[in-house]
């Protein structure tokens, strides 16, 4: 075993430490066992983003079930799952360094699997809260943080394109999770529905754990949690950007689908809306990470976060009709997912692959913080101001969220390079 020292900038130190490589890892890097691992993520995310993403479906069912419950209230559920995902995000960064990440990947699979099952068995929201929400969310985490970080330790010249090829995986499974999970619903029942979820999350993790192995092994910190990160300028303007962007990001998932038919009158297509948002998402993670590689990660999420914002405040907003709402959720989709995709990529380029896991845990609280905040408030300007049907406040309230990540992405942008030719 041989010794190299990943290095980054002077302005960079807080992840300035040796790494210890095996030589066969280091043969390894964009090769065809990288490309191996780039599907496992994909696999993986595919069962457990997709779960979150096509919880919407599920929403509507539980506005029947429990029908005196607000919408803000039942919204906590899907706002848990993806919010937990990333506040347990940071500690299972720090598994993930301190211990093999397979094992941490299949005990985040059994975790996440069975708070499905349990969920099953649940009849009020404040029990689905609980274990769809929180506990999916917790035990989800250690599935999230190593399959999206591994993409960027295992490849080089495309990275930002198997990270969006194993990011797509959450949007395809959200894809035909909306539909089976909408048929299963109407057949044998949500709870039904979670059994059968919670049971292919568990297979899945079983199944690709065993790719997830880390290509970077660093020493271990005295410290469980370093916050030093937050002392970096760039750090923190990429945080409050992921806080805007994340706060805005599952506002459409959550509301487009009932506003289609609450709204517009479209009986049945909430469905359909979920699956468009989620197939613009699979080709636009996809194309915009190909697209980075040429571009620069920071430059592509930036045009991406600004398309977002005029998807949902000057298409969505003032149209009412089923033509723009679709185009919306075309634009959206196809845009948005680069939050996802870009994120573990430009933190990469900004603060080395090292201790990767650890920092994207630490970032991703900003994605907790900003789904805790806009989901809720925007249920509960709907049900307040909007008395359930009109949804003007919610969409100007996610659309504005948007806007001010794009600015602060200018900021950080500007901060880097100011020639707006460069790649960044």
């Amino acid at each position: 075993m041989s010794e190299r020292s990943l290095t980054i900038g002077e302005s960079d130190k807080f992840v300035f430490e040796k790494a210890v490589i095996t030589e066969d890892n280091v043969r390894a890097l964009d090769s065809l066992h990288a490309w191996i691992v780039v599907c496992g993520s994909f696999l993986l995310l595919m069962v457990t983003v997709g779960t979150t993403n096509s919880f919407g479906v599920y929403l509507q069912e539980y506005q029947h079930e429990f029908p005196t419950t607000p919408k803000s209230t039942l919204t906590w559920i899907g706002s848990l799952q993806f919010g937990g995902m990333c506040f347990f995000g940071v500690f299972a960064g720090v598994l993930v360094e301190r211990f093999d990440s397979r094992l941490v990947v299949l005990g985040g699979s059994v975790g996440a699997g069975a708070a499905l099952l349990i969920s099953s068995a649940c009849t009020s929201p404040a029990a689905l809260i609980i274990t769809q929400g929180v506990l999916f969310g917790a035990f989800g985490s250690c599935i999230l943080i190593p399959t999206i970080s591994m993409p960027s330790q295992w490849m080089e010249k495309y990275r930002a394109l198997a990270t969006g090829i194993a990011v797509a995986g959450g949007s395809i499974g959200g894809l035909w999770m909306s539909f089976a999970t909408r048929a299963m619903n109407t057949q044998l029942g949500y709870h039904w529905s979670l059994r059968i979820n919670g049971f292919m999350v568990i297979a899945a993790g079983c199944a690709f754990s065993p790719l997830m192995r880390k290509r970077v092994i660093v020493p271990k910190r005295d410290k469980i949690i370093d916050f030093c990160a937050l002392s970096n300028g760039k750090f923190v303007l990429l945080f409050v950007s992921s806080l805007f962007a994340a706060g805005g990001y599952y506002a459409p998932y959550y509301y487009m689908p009932p506003y289609v038919e609450s709204v517009l009158k479209q009986e049945g297509w909430s469905a359909n809306i979920s699956s468009i948002l989620n197939a613009g998402s699979i080709v636009g993670r996809v194309v915009i990470g190909l697209l980075a590689d040429y571009l620069g990660p920071l430059n592509s999420l930036l045009l991406s976060s600004a398309l977002s914002t005029i998807a949902v405040l000057v298409l969505w907003l003032p149209f009412k009709s089923l033509g723009t709402l679709i185009a919306s959720a075309v634009i959206f989709g196809f845009c948005s997912g680069s939050l996802v995709s870009l994120i573990p990529v430009i933190t990469a380029n900004l603060f080395g692959i090292k201790r990767l896991s650890s920092t994207i845990g630490l970032l991703f609280i900003s994605y907790t913080i900003g789904s805790f905040v806009c989901s809720p408030v925007a249920g509960s300007l709907l049900d307040k101001y909007g008395h359930g049907t009109d949804y003007t406040w919610t969409i100007v309230y996610a659309g504005l969220f948007f806007a001010i990540a794009s600015c602060t992405l200018l900021v950080l942008r500007i901060t880097i390079e100011r020639s707006p030719f460069r790649k960044v």
